[in-house]
């Protein structure tokens, strides 16, 4: 179920295998814009918190911040590394989750704020424009079953055989990317029994489509982007 609270940002809402709820809301920039922002955004999500909820928050850096960090890297170079960039730009959202955690803890919330590499985010070699592969939510699993309110940045990701950090690109955290934490939460994608297994993209459009009889959510969920063709 997908709804808007009042004041602004995304909420989605599931049942773990525990069958306690859980709340995934995301924060774009401008909700985070300044610590009067934080501190109302620390006060839903504290009322979320103690409503007897489990609670996921992805935020994106503070308002204006993303595009100041990529001005201030076309000032000190005409041709910024893609790498550099995004060693750069994950930095907004370290300092907003960083923040809305601390207001939490003042409002006696236990919070934990992770990156995308902490939170289990893995993610192909590109730089600035990389996709997910893969989600291991075990420390975000532990930290909810602990009752911390886990803050992530979800704009940022890990390769995992380079160890670089790596961007999703502008939005990232955004619709229709922004579900991914719901995944953290949720047991591997199987096949079952009455199906054969999934072949995307469907036969017809290709010759020789490759079919899985058992695949991560991640997968799944990819194939779910691109709407009916599998």
């Amino acid at each position: 179920m997908l709804r808007s609270p009042s004041g602004g940002g995304l909420t989605a809402e599931v049942n773990t295998l525990a069958l306690m709820p859980l709340i995934v809301q995301k924060y774009g920039g401008t909700s985070v814009a300044d610590p009067d922002r934080i501190k109302r955004v620390s006060r839903r999500a504290a009322e979320t918190r103690r409503a007897g909820n489990d609670l996921i928050v992805v935020v994106s850096a503070m308002g204006s911040s993303t595009d100041d960090l990529i001005a201030l890297a076309n000032l000190v170079s005409s041709d910024p590394p893609a790498r550099e960039m995004d060693m750069l730009l994950t930095a907004g959202e370290r300092i907003s989750m960083a923040l809305l955690a601390m207001a939490l803890h003042d409002q006696g919330v236990p919070a934990l704020s992770l990156t995308g590499s902490q939170a289990g985010i893995l993610t192909d070699a590109v730089h600035g424009q990389a996709k997910i592969t893969e989600i291991r939510g075990g420390r975000v699993r532990k930290a909810l079953a602990g009752g911390s309110t886990v803050i992530v940045a979800g704009f940022q990701g890990l390769d995992p055989d380079s160890r670089e950090v790596t961007t999703l690109g502008r939005g990232g955290s955004d619709t229709p990317r922004w579900p991914w934490p719901l995944l953290i939460v949720r047991p591997p994608a199987r096949s079952t029994p009455m199906w054969k297994g999934c072949t995307p993209p469907t036969p017809e459009r290709s010759p020789k489509p490759a079919s899985w009889k058992k695949f991560r959510s991640t997968r799944c969920w990819r194939w779910r982007l691109r709407g009916p063709g599998f």
